[in-house]
C-alpha cells in the first residue's frame, strides 16, 4: 500500500507542480491555475506560519509515507527531492528554494496577467 501510495505522490504532486508552473499556458486552465498557484501560495505563507515558510501538507504526508517505506533523510525542499529521484540532478536547499520561489512567483504575475486580460474581454464583450 505504502508503494503505491509513493508513486501516487509522485505522480499527482509532479504534474500539479507543472500546472502551477504552465497552466496559464492554457486558455481554458487559466482560471483554475490561478486557483492553485494562490493555494500553493496560502500553503506556504499562511500555513507557513505555523508549521515553517514553504510548508505543503503533499510533501509532509509523502515523506510520511517514504519513512514508512524506510526511507530518511529526505531533503527539506520536495523540488530538491523530486530532482534527485527521477532526474539524479543534486541541488542544494538554497539553490532549490530560490528557483522555487522565483519560478512560483513568475506563474504568478503570468497567471494574475492573462486572467485578468480575460476578464476585461469577457467585460467588453458584454
Amino acid at each position: 500500500m505504502y508503494l503505491f501510495l509513493d508513486y501516487l505522490f509522485i505522480v499527482f504532486h509532479s504534474l500539479l507542480i507543472l500546472f502551477n508552473v504552465f497552466g496559464w499556458l492554457f486558455p481554458a486552465l487559466r482560471f483554475w491555475n490561478f486557483i492553485t498557484l494562490l493555494m500553493t501560495g496560502g500553503s506556504w505563507f499562511i500555513l507557513g506560519i505555523f508549521y515553517g515558510i514553504g510548508y505543503c501538507p503533499l510533501t509532509d504526508w509523502h515523506y510520511m509515507v517514504l519513512r514508512e517505506l524506510g526511507e530518511t533523510g529526505m531533503p527539506p525542499s520536495y523540488i530538491q527531492y523530486i530532482l534527485d529521484r527521477l532526474l539524479g540532478i543534486q541541488i542544494t536547499p538554497l539553490q532549490a528554494d530560490t528557483v522555487t520561489v522565483g519560478v512560483f512567483f513568475l506563474a504568478l504575475m503570468a497567471s494574475l496577467y492573462v486572467n485578468i486580460n480575460a476578464y476585461r474581454r469577457r467585460r467588453e464583450l458584454n
